[in-house]
């Protein structure tokens, strides 16, 4: 296996740093299996299908997966991080390497509520984001020395009360499949701007990585506001000052018909930093659809990261083919037969 090489950022793009190549991440979300269990829930037990799945992957065509981290498995209480949950990351990590498959770390997930601790949910603002810069103080100390990491992904899509609102949970909406996605920052803003907020946030938890890990590159997953309110820019990068993030993440799921629309808001937020579409599937769209998405920004983006919940093509097309499974099938074969048409040539599957 080819010794993997370290990405970082210069102007609009990603380079391989060794070689100078130009990186595009062709990837997977691995945040679930395919009965919805969250990868900390079977990877102790159940560690060869995590291997198996990230070689399928790889089959694929993907070089990049993505992966989400509960607090809950990662902090047994606000100062003191779980061991052992940190020796996964680590076999992970080496997973990684093994594989060639760049990691794309999401944090600070809450997705199953009834595992989310008591104390964490009463904590102060101050206090939870403390628990926060401890979970990815260890993080980074983990994945500090290796190449396979591609970034910290700080939050899952995190959002902010409006103006004079009180929150009084720090989870947001109904939950889709059992999970909660959607994630607030403080559950009142205090008079504060929405950017004094978000300075403060993320400029905590940037310099806690930056204890241990100068390295790797930091974003965070954002919710496309800009798709549901056009002209919406992004409060994560102000175009006025920085935050220690290194590039854009987004996640668009293009409707059907209204492929013009979501390249249209895409491109708001492309700012003279690389650009990376973190999620997409065709949840509200056809295939064809979603390949006008990929065709009119692949230029502009620098990366895609569709999703796997570990089932195989092959798997898909065993009888009975539900409808759900048809589905799926269609999108891992346009996943595996279209990377080529993304990445890089020299990248190219």
């Amino acid at each position: 296996m080819k010794k993997m090489e370290w990405i970082r950022s210069e102007g609009d793009h990603f380079i391989q740093g060794q070689s100078g190549k130009r990186f595009v991440a062709w990837g997977l979300n691995y945040d679930h299996d395919h009965v919805g269990r969250l990868l900390e829930d079977y990877w102790e037990g159940e560690w060869e299908s995590v291997v198996e799945d990230f070689w399928e992957m790889k089959a694929l065509g993907a070089n990049a997966v993505r992966v989400h981290l509960q607090v809950a498995k990662f902090m047994e209480s606000a100062e003191v991080p779980n061991s052992v949950a940190l020796e996964h990351l680590s076999r992970l990590v080496d997973l990684a390497e093994e594989t060639g498959l760049y990691l794309d770390i999401t944090g600070l997930g809450c997705y199953h509520k009834q595992d989310v601790p008591i104390w964490y949910d009463a904590l102060s603002e101050r206090e939870r984001w403390q628990v926060q810069a401890c979970f990815w103080e260890a993080i980074a100390k983990t994945c500090s020395n290796s190449p396979s990491v591609f970034c910290y992904d700080l939050m899952n899509e995190p959002v902010l009360p409006g103006e004079g609102v009180v929150e009084t949970d720090w989870l947001v909406g109904k939950p889709l499949g059992g999970k909660y996605f959607v994630q607030r920052i403080t559950l009142d803003l205090r008079g504060r701007t929405r950017q004094d907020v978000v300075r403060e946030w993320v400029t905590t938890l940037v310099s806690a990585i930056r204890r241990h890990d100068s390295r790797h590159l930091i974003t965070v997953g954002e919710i496309p506001w800009a798709a549901v309110f056009p002209g919406a820019k992004s409060v994560f990068h102000p175009s006025e000052e920085e935050y220690g993030l290194d590039f854009v993440s987004v996640h668009f799921y293009p409707e059907s018909g209204k492929t013009d629309q979501a390249l249209a808001a895409l491109f708001s937020y492309d700012i003279g930093k690389p650009l990376v579409v973190e999620e997409m599937f065709p949840l509200k769209c056809s295939i064809e659809d979603l390949q006008s998405f990929v065709d009119g920004s692949r230029d502009r983006v620098s990366g895609y990261f569709g999703f796997y919940w570990g089932r195989t093509i092959d798997e898909y097309s065993q009888p009975p083919v539900t409808i759900q499974a048809a589905i799926l099938k269609a999108w891992l074969e346009y996943f595996r037969d279209h990377g080529s048409t993304v990445l890089h040539p020299t990248e190219a599957k």
